[in-house]
């Protein structure tokens, strides 16, 4: 059994460890019992309002949660829920941190909204909450000057959804779709051909992406907390798209591709040949889905959300599925002796 509790291109896996204070540290202690040794590279804070930083125009927090949701992106609300003493923010101040590290609100400013601005990246990111206790004076801040001596906790809460993207619209991504969609994900549909990227035919999905396969790679797989299935008409396809998204750099969350070992195998070697990274392609998983003698496109679907569920929930996921075969849609055998 393979542990991939925050998948094997979790944002905290990418990149260098940040240094950290001797504050920031108890800080994680408290809010994170497991640190991961290699934290993302975090958007730079200043301080001041910036096209990257504060949106000076955001008053309206709940208005601008709204809006990031029918867009699909990803976002933290920190809330100042105690204070005692001398601070900057007062009880149920709010910031709000976008997936891009981008914010509106505040909490107080200064050094301790930057912590908070990464506090809420690494809960977007693992999609657990976390309470933060802070205590505002130069021996926890020593390069700060602090001087306020009191204390404050702030509540960050992830707002989420999974996103997946399925490269391929035929029976099997409908299939999925149908099923991610009943458990939180929001599901986008690429296709390089237009007639299989519609709501008529993938009415669970809620975008689509139409165009080569690089030009889809490149708009929608950069994202490193997607879940990407790569699920097309064929083994050319599917070699396409898996090559688009090592050149794109792509780590998601998630990588599946339906198919056999063989063909794994097969597009492996095509691959390596042409410079692609065995690293990167060791963790694309095929067969994808949790080994549960799946049969029909319904029952391919659960097998590879359960997976998927089971990655975005923290559950042990084992290395490789135990199937040796493609998914096959023939009926199942029966057992017991075969007629005369």
């Amino acid at each position: 059994m393979s542990d991939l509790r925050a998948g094997p291109w979790s944002p905290a896996r990418v990149g260098p460890p940040e240094p950290r204070t001797r504050h920031r540290r108890r800080a994680a202690r408290q809010s994170h019992p497991d640190p991961p040794a290699e934290p993302a590279p975090r958007p730079t804070y200043s301080g001041r309002a910036s096209a990257s930083g504060r949106s000076p125009n955001v008053t309206d927090v709940y208005s601008e949660i709204v809006r990031l949701r029918a867009q699909g992106r990803n976002c933290a609300l920190c809330t100042i829920v105690s204070t005692k003493g001398s601070t900057p923010g007062k009880a149920m101040m709010k910031m709000l941190v976008r997936d891009d590290g981008s914010f509106a609100g505040s909490v107080g400013g200064g050094c301790l909204e930057a912590e908070v601005l990464e506090a809420a990246l690494d809960a977007m990111g693992d999609e657990r909450p976390r309470m933060l206790e802070f205590a505002l004076n130069e021996r926890d801040y020593p390069d700060s000057g602090l001087i306020c001596g009191g204390r404050l906790q702030i509540y960050v809460e992830p707002i989420t959804e999974a996103r997946l993207v399925l490269f391929g619209g035929g029976h099997v991504s409908g299939a999925i779709a149908h099923v991610a969609r009943s458990v939180g994900f929001h599901v986008t549909v690429a296709e390089d051909r237009a007639e299989f990227a519609s709501a008529e035919r993938h009415p669970d999905a809620q975008a689509f992406a139409v165009g080569p396969w690089s030009q889809t790679v490149a708009e929608l797989a950069p994202d490193a907390a997607s879940f990407l299935v790569v699920c097309s008409r064929g083994h050319d396809g599917d070699a396409e798209i898996l090559e688009a998204l090592w050149q794109a750099r792509c780590q998601p969350r998630w990588l599946g591709m339906i198919g056999s070992r063989a063909k794994r195998a097969q597009i492996e070697a095509q691959l390596g040949a042409k410079g692609v990274d065995p690293a990167w392609l060791a963790h694309v998983r095929s067969p994808m889905g949790l080994a549960i003698g799946a049969r029909d496109h319904a029952e391919i679907a659960v097998s590879v959300v359960a997976e998927m569920i089971a990655v975005r929930r923290g559950a042990p996921v084992p290395q490789a599925p135990a199937a040796d075969a493609e998914p096959s849609l023939a009926p199942a055998r029966r057992s017991g002796p075969r007629p005369a």
